[in-house]
């Protein structure tokens, strides 16, 4: 056979993605000198928008680390709140998050999933139905204050829950019940159809289909949607206020029916002093609070990887 004619013949055999990236230029020539500024320029404002709030954010979260290190100390997680500074400490906000966000969970997954199920395989098309998902999806794009509001008239007063841990979890489930609700909805319909087939095939009703084998398929996409809205309520302060979690509590929440603050009304309250010593204990809560959320970002994540190996065995 005789060997290849041409400038790369004695070229050795270049990777397909290597290949790929050699011709994009050429496409690009073909297409005139005009697109192809356009094109670079667009190319060139999207790098620097990525790269801008890349440095941005490190910048916020390297000054937020100089100020609060200093500061963090066993005697700080452990200690209340003080209007004297060197006494002043986070325990009952870390705790009463801790509260808020496990009760939240609590309330919001299994409520949400159960309605992605059925909204996704039980659900028979009607106007009804529609409307029912339409309402979710405008719900996900309604501002934190108006659940706040809702929560006050609802929780706080009509259900007598009063200013309490339970009215807090409450309140923060309906402001991410939407978002987990199309997450776990777009995560079942990403299972291929192929899987309920072979088990009605195999004799199974549709919640046998959907228990054992649409639902395990579905777990990872349904995961990263709780992560990512459990995410939001830790750091949402302005349903909290709403509803009058106070901002100077010394004690910490024991039952759900307890007063409650959190992390991120405490810094609130620290970072609105004039005093420059409250403003470096809000620096420290704050490298508490992106601490926890890492943490329970970070759990989420294990349980999610830990199905998905479980899904391919």
């Amino acid at each position: 056979m005789s060997p290849p004619n041409g400038p790369h013949a004695n070229a050795p055999d270049r990777p397909s993605s290597q290949r790929r990236r050699d011709a994009l230029p050429r496409l690009l020539r073909r297409r005139g000198d005009g697109q192809l500024w356009r094109e670079r320029l667009f190319h060139l404002f999207c790098a620097a928008v990525a790269w801008s709030g890349l440095v941005i954010l490190v910048v916020l979260l390297f000054h937020v680390t100089r100020v609060g290190w200093p500061v963090l100390s066993w005697k700080f997680l452990t200690s209340p709140p003080s209007r004297f500074p060197h006494r002043a400490g986070i325990y009952p906000a870390l705790m009463g998050t801790l509260w808020l966000i496990g009760l939240t969970t609590l309330f919001t997954v299994p409520v949400g999933v159960g309605a992605a199920i059925y909204l996704e395989e039980f659900a028979t098309p009607s106007r009804w139905n529609r409307f029912i998902e339409l309402n979710i999806a405008n719900l996900a794009g309604v501002p934190s204050i108006i659940y706040g509001v809702l929560g006050l008239g609802v929780f706080v007063r009509w259900m007598h829950l009063g200013r309490s841990v339970l009215a807090g979890a409450l309140t923060m489930s309906l402001l991410i019940l939407p978002v987990v609700i199309i997450a776990a909805r777009e995560a079942i319909r990403a299972v291929p159809d192929s899987i309920r087939q072979g088990a009605f095939a195999l004799g199974a009703t549709r919640w046998q289909a959907v228990r054992d084998h649409v639902l395990p398929s579905a777990l990872p996409g349904i995961l990263t949607g709780i992560i990512l809205s459990i995410a939001r309520a830790i750091g949402e302060t302005a349903p909290l206020i709403t509803i009058g979690a106070l901002t100077y509590v010394v004690f910490v929440p024991e039952s759900p029916l307890d007063r409650f603050t959190v992390l991120p009304i405490q810094i609130y309250n620290w970072a609105s002093d004039s005093r420059r010593p409250f403003h470096d204990l809000a620096g420290a809560a704050i490298v508490v609070l992106l601490a926890v959320l890492l943490t329970v970002n970070a759990v989420a994540v294990w349980i999610r990887h830990r199905f998905e190996k479980y899904r391919m065995r």
